[in-house]
């Protein structure tokens, strides 16, 4: 697996996102790029960052985008 995207409207992604990244480096899965979406707060996007995620996208965001974000950072295992 590249890339586990995540998408959290309850709020709880402060907690949610970065303990999946935490997850994953204790499995020795630390090279997996975690993304986050959702409702997230501007002050958020700092502490989730920090935390390991490597994009965030709000609402409103297009798909496109998105797309071209993960085409340009996640290059797929051979």
């Amino acid at each position: 697996m590249d890339l586990v995207g995540l998408s959290c409207l309850s709020g709880a992604h402060r907690y949610l996102f970065p303990r999946v990244v935490e997850l994953l480096r204790e499995q020795g899965a630390d090279d997996i790029t975690v993304i986050g979406g959702g409702i997230i707060p501007d002050q958020d996007f700092e502490p989730l960052t920090a935390a390991g995620i490597k994009a965030i996208f709000t609402p409103g965001a297009r798909l496109d985008a998105i797309v071209d974000w993960v085409r340009t950072n996640i290059k797929p295992r051979k």
